[in-house]
């Protein structure tokens, strides 16, 4: 048996095939499309198809933005994911939604060591909640509920779009310049690719200064941690080192939400790109400084996800689980 699993972001839509026979599951014919180039799923899923030349009978997809009754309009893309429609339309005995967050944590168990990398080991023996964050294209949040039996229970939320909280002066006139930009500023106006480049635009006004980087127009987060990476931008330096000090922060205040003490996993596509900034200390302190929380913190493992294909991973281990 067959299952198409699918990857649904705001920036890339990326589709593979899972042969279910062995038992283990390995994708095959794994293909990137870019979101804004295509009107619907929909259409992508039909090339897809058309270009494969094989038939699935089961599909699932992790998509990015709230699941309700198997129908979900994408946060930071204008498309409307109906399963039904997909069933109907493309001739599918049975296609599944997932949010693209608890898509991640049905995958997380198929990772190989290798797949992971920590920040901090925590406790020997940490068990209990777990909880995932990803920043990438906007920023997700999921937890996962430790059973009676001791699976794993990935259940997805929509915390990114929670207030950004803000803990000093400097953070204070940051919230106070994206409010005038947007009104409601939430965790994900800061902890995204857009983020980055709000912090940094922030951090040229608030220092007055004049010199700003020459931005690759599709690619200015990129340019910005580039340059910050390199060290040849101090403004950049401190725009990525004030993304991380946060990323650090949010992902403390999720491990207490979730009260995750069986660990903390760091997912989407900017953690791997800046892991060695995520290793210098920065993001540990932040994410441990919870005044006399701080020791609840400092148990909790914190691992990077540096395996992309979790995100497949998860859609087709969730779909075998459902055909069981």
């Amino acid at each position: 048996m067959k299952i198409l699993t699918g990857d649904i972001g705001g920036t890339n839509t990326r589709l593979a095939v899972f042969d279910t026979e062995t038992g283990q599951l390995q994708p095959s014919s794994l293909t990137v499309f870019r979101s804004n180039n295509c009107s619907s799923l929909d259409e992508v899923v039909a090339h897809y198809i058309s270009r494969l030349g094989g038939n699935c009978k089961h599909a699932c997809f992790g998509v990015a933005g709230p699941i309700q009754n198997r129908k979900c309009k994408t946060t930071n893309l204008p498309w409307r994911v109906d399963a039904a429609a997909l069933e109907h339309g493309l001739r599918f005995s049975k296609v599944w939604l997932l949010n693209d967050l608890e898509a991640i944590g049905w995958g997380i168990p198929a990772l190989a060591d290798d797949a992971l990398c920590t920040l901090q080991e925590g406790s020997a023996g940490a068990e209990g909640n777990q909880c995932i964050i990803a920043a990438g294209t906007g920023l997700g949040e999921a937890g996962i509920i430790q059973r009676s039996d001791g699976s794993p229970l990935p259940f997805a939320t929509e915390g990114g779009h929670a207030d950004f909280a803000p803990r000093n002066a400097l953070e204070f006139a940051l919230l106070e310049f994206l409010a005038q930009h947007f009104g409601h500023v939430s965790w994900e106006r800061l902890l995204s690719g857009p983020g980055l480049v709000a912090i940094y635009q922030f951090l040229l006004r608030h220092h007055q200064h004049s010199t700003p980087l020459q931005l690759d127009f599709d690619h200015p987060a990129i340019t910005i941690s580039e340059a910050a990476l390199e060290q040849s931008c101090p403004i950049s330096v401190e725009a990525l080192d004030l993304f991380i000090t946060l990323y650090g922060a949010e992902a403390g205040n999720l491990a207490l939400k979730q009260k995750a003490t069986g660990g903390v996993f760091i997912a989407g596509g900017i953690a791997p790109k800046i892991l060695s900034k995520l290793q210098e200390g920065p993001f540990l302190q932040a994410f441990n400084d919870k005044g006399r929380m701080a020791p609840l913190l400092q148990s909790i493992p914190i691992k990077v996800i540096l395996d992309d294909k979790v995100a497949l991973y998860g859609p087709g281990h969730y779909a075998m689980s459902q055909l069981q």
